[in-house]
């Protein structure tokens, strides 16, 4: 089947940032790519944190109350103490990532649970090569009802049961998918409607298959026996 990975939805274009890159940078680069979090990487491409709007959100509350001006005195300019601030220092580290083979559910989980907003997508050598987000998780639920349609004939009716139109057919409305026709067994319209269900964007299935041949296990018939 073809379910969809992380790898398939991620974003292979990621900003990141060295240890050493100022507070002042890192928040250029949040409001250039219109982002809320980058990555941090040694020279390697290995993620060493993440910082993210909230690290410097939290950063700039300390300054301001180490800053604080005592009564009669005038507050000082907000050059505060960022500007000696780097990555390294602001990160929170480790970072929560995922490898770009593991499955959508997986990332969906793994950001549930860690209550984050996006991670890290690492290949199998540890190396960033990519980003994905909640949004990315929740696009492959956009599909257009034609292309579950296409998607069901493809990877179910056809990769499966090499059966096409008129022998079996797919409709879609709504991401709810109804298969119709004949197939050889009746254990196959089960399993058809199962693989069917696991076909990305599919919200249900209706399952109006019919079979030539039952071949569904026959439970075994109890014989009466008499007391003696």
């Amino acid at each position: 089947m073809g379910r969809a990975r992380v790898r398939d939805v991620m974003t292979s274009e990621v900003v990141s940032v060295g240890e050493g890159v100022t507070f002042q940078q890192i928040v250029a680069l949040l409001s250039e790519y219109r982002i809320s979090a980058v990555p941090v990487v040694d020279d390697r491409r290995r993620v060493l944190g993440v910082v993210s709007e909230a690290d410097l959100t939290h950063q700039m509350i300390q300054d301001a109350g180490q800053h604080a001006p005592h009564r009669g005195c005038q507050p000082r300019a907000a050059s505060w103490s960022q500007e000696g601030i780097v990555a390294a220092e602001l990160m929170t580290s480790p970072a929560v990532t995922i490898e770009a083979e593991a499955s959508l559910a997986a990332a969906a989980r793994l950001m549930e649970q860690r209550a984050v907003k996006r991670l890290p997508v690492l290949d199998r050598d540890g190396v960033l090569i990519g980003i994905v987000s909640r949004r990315d998780l929740l696009r492959v639920h956009l599909r257009s009802d034609e292309e579950i349609r296409r998607a069901v004939e493809k990877q179910v009716l056809w990769e499966w049961f090499q059966v096409t139109e008129p022998y079996v057919r797919a409709s879609v409305r709504d991401g709810v998918v109804t298969l119709i026709g004949e197939l050889p067994r009746r254990r196959q319209t089960a399993l058809a409607a199962q693989l069917t269900r696991s076909v990305d964007g599919v919200v249900d299935v209706v399952n109006r298959l019919t079979y030539r041949a039952d071949d569904a296990p026959f439970a075994p018939t109890r014989q009466a026996t008499s007391r003696q």
